[in-house]
């Protein structure tokens, strides 16, 4: 019987390994997931408190997102983050299978308008984030509309590869920029812009060059487009 016991014993000692050996999920994760075609880069950091995940995830529309209702069970993590798309806010959930060094997510929207995948490697494997163009600054320029200069300044802050900020010159109020993104030297927002008494959904996508960017902007139909080049001061 106590050889009975001492046997039982070492058993349940084995079958309590597996947890304790589970993939370390802790610390910086990198990836990229395809977005309309365009590479977008993610750094996930993770913190593990027995069963339960708490961080950020970063290079989303909002950044860095809050991530929600955190949870590890054994090799797979599941969590949620809001981000903003074009003026909404969206609930993103992730699931990921961990192994040793990465952890492959599946993630996208609960009714399923939108889903990706991505394979995140721990410690920095990929580092776009941290190298994308830093566009943080005031930036002046003049645009002619129907032959009136009309002078714009844009007040920009990049985090990553995310750009926020807002736009002065056709309004007393400034204009929140939306969906503000770098791709390499390209950046990309939209904006909502007051003129003769309409409202305007203006796409911009500019040229980034040390000290100025080269914008084209309009109208998503085609029915008005312009470009203007402004410079940091």
């Amino acid at each position: 019987m106590k050889k009975f016991l001492l046997i039982a014993g070492l058993l349940g000692i084995l079958w309590a390994v597996p947890s304790a050996n589970a993939a370390d999920m802790n610390g910086t994760w990198k990836g990229a997931f395809d977005f309309n075609g365009n590479s977008v880069p993610l750094t996930l950091t993770l913190h593990v408190t027995g069963t339960t995940v708490e961080g950020t995830v970063e290079g989303m529309p909002t950044t860095p997102a809050e991530i929600h209702d955190g949870k590890v069970d054994g090799d797979t993590i599941t969590f949620w983050v809001n981000t903003d798309y074009q003026g909404q806010t969206y609930k993103i959930t992730y699931k990921g299978k961990a192994s040793a060094d990465q952890i492959d997510f599946n993630f996208g929207t609960e009714d399923g308008s939108f889903a990706a995948s991505m394979v995140a490697k721990k410690g920095g494997a990929q580092e776009p984030a941290a190298s994308a163009m830093d566009v943080t600054g005031i930036y002046k320029g003049s645009l002619d509309v129907n032959g009136t200069t009309v002078p714009l300044t844009f007040n920009l802050k990049s985090a990553g590869l995310a750009v926020t900020g807002t736009m002065e010159g056709t309004g007393a109020t400034p204009i929140e920029i939306h969906d503000g993104k770098l791709d390499g030297d390209t950046l990309t927002f939209w904006l909502d812009s007051p003129y003769q008494g309409q409202t305007y959904h203006l796409e911009y996508k500019g040229k980034v060059t040390p000290g100025q960017i080269d914008f084209s902007l309009g109208i998503p139909d085609g029915s008005w487009s312009a470009t203007v080049t402004v410079k940091k001061t």
